[in-house]
């Protein structure tokens, strides 16, 4: 009796030929999911607290107030150290002379523990 080939099994045995091997049972083995690594990652660069800089800045201008917001904008937050640039020379030292005031107000609003200094920028 002559055995019927079915339409994919000629398919299977041309691509086993041409791999030189069977098709892996699972193509997925040894895949991981990203979120996997993502708090390792997020801890390597600083930011394992989970404030971000899109936080600080939308709630820059209610923190700072119109006048120094309009004259500073928030750079980068890594590691608890907040930097702002700050537009003019005088801006800078009138924010230094304020610095605890403002800190004061970001750690109310942000959290006690998430910025533990502020720093300026000229830009």
């Amino acid at each position: 009796m002559k055995r019927k080939h079915r339409p994919g099994r000629i398919r299977e045995e041309i691509l086993r030929e041409w791999r030189g091997c069977e098709e892996a049972d699972d193509l997925n083995a040894g895949v991981h999911a990203a979120s996997q690594f993502v708090s390792a990652v997020l801890r390597a660069a600083g930011a394992e607290d989970g404030l971000h800089e899109d936080q600080v800045r939308s709630a820059w201008k209610e923190l700072a107030g119109d006048f120094i917001a309009s004259h500073t904008e928030p750079v980068s937050v890594k590691n608890g150290h907040l930097v702002l640039r700050v537009t003019q020379p005088a801006m800078r030292f009138h924010l230094e002379q304020m610095k605890p005031e403002l800190l004061a107000r970001i750690r109310t609003h942000l959290g006690e523990n998430r910025i533990q200094s502020v720093k300026f920028t000229l830009g």
